[in-house]
């Protein structure tokens, strides 16, 4: 886990990783959000209507935000105030995402950082962009 403290961050400060999709993960989101529409557990249902298989959440792949901001940029600082996400392709069961994310503004009267974050598949098509507004609580 990062430490980056509020006098250590830039613009342009950037962090990255990569996560794979896996049953497991799908299966505990259904648990913990008790959503189970046919488009994310029934593959024939997500075919007909357009989708290559089932489709997985998407707060489920928009989770890695918050594991940018928590674990990465700032790490163990961080207070995630909002998000505004846009959603531009499905992610499918055995994707591998790539998480990136760059500080585009800080705040210093409010000890407040911008950043703007973005999820590709390994084929690089952007699966959803995010700009994160994060307060810093180290000191």
């Amino acid at each position: 886990m990062n430490k980056y403290k509020f006098s250590e961050i830039y613009v342009d400060l950037c962090e990255s990783f990569k996560v794979k999709i896996t049953q497991n993960m799908i299966e505990s989101f259904i648990d913990i959000s008790g959503d189970d529409n046919p488009l994310h557990i029934d593959n024939e249902y997500a075919v007909k209507k357009g989708f290559k298989g089932k489709v997985v959440h998407g707060f489920l792949s928009a989770s890695f935000y918050s594991r940018l901001v928590g674990v990465y940029i700032p790490g163990k600082y961080a207070l995630l105030q909002s998000i505004d996400i846009k959603f531009t392709s499905p992610v499918y069961l055995g994707d591998c995402l790539a998480v990136s994310g760059s500080v585009s503004y800080i705040n210093n009267t409010y000890k407040q950082i911008e950043i703007k974050a973005l999820i590709e598949n390994a084929d690089g098509k952007k699966i959803s962009k995010a700009i994160i507004k994060v307060g810093l609580i180290d000191e």
